[in-house]
């Protein structure tokens, strides 16, 4: 019986090319309004199938301050205050996904901003009903996940950890 390559296993399991990237790590929201639905698990769930590992979680009230650091690269825009208050109007639950690529494979499990333009499959696409309430924000870069993280959890919160699994993936 001829052994299958661990990296051509981890692209026929979960479409993931290892060797050509970097682990990265990406900031995953659950917004107030996928807590008010019940979605965290099955928005959990998605980044798990997707093969990304959870390294830090927090249940919490954001404050506005904390809010408008999170959005002040919008804070020029009309829809700044809007989203500094929805953020901070009802428990969120804050993540941290690492994996390979973890930033774009987040972004399409989120899919598109509006849930108009999201792909069915997609968070975004099968479970949001609003464009302005979208369910869940992800990192858009590997440099704004690494501003993003630390407005959310120290250093020591956000943990590396291997599973079983990681020899046959990477």
């Amino acid at each position: 019986m001829r052994k299958l390559d661990k990296n051509k296993l981890a692209f026929l399991l979960f479409g993931i090319k290892f060797g050509d990237s970097r682990m990265q790590r990406s900031l995953i929201i659950v917004k107030p309004d996928a807590v008010q639905r019940g979605l965290c698990g099955e928005i959990m769930k998605r980044f798990e199938n997707k093969g990304l590992k959870l390294a830090a979680s927090k249940f919490m009230l954001v404050s506005r301050e904390t809010a408008e650091k999170h959005y002040a690269v919008h804070k020029e825009k009309p829809f700044y205050d809007k989203v500094c208050k929805y953020l901070s109007s009802s428990p969120v639950l804050v993540m941290v996904w690492r994996g390979k690529d973890a930033v774009e494979l987040a972004r399409r499990v989120i899919g598109a901003t509006s849930p108009f333009d999201a792909s069915p499959g997609t968070i975004r696409g099968d479970l949001s009903m609003s464009k302005t309430s979208n369910l869940v924000h992800g990192s858009d870069s590997v440099e704004t996940a690494e501003y993003e993280i630390p407005l959310f959890f120290s250093e020591d919160e956000v943990l590396s950890y291997d599973l079983c699994t990681d020899d046959w993936l990477e």
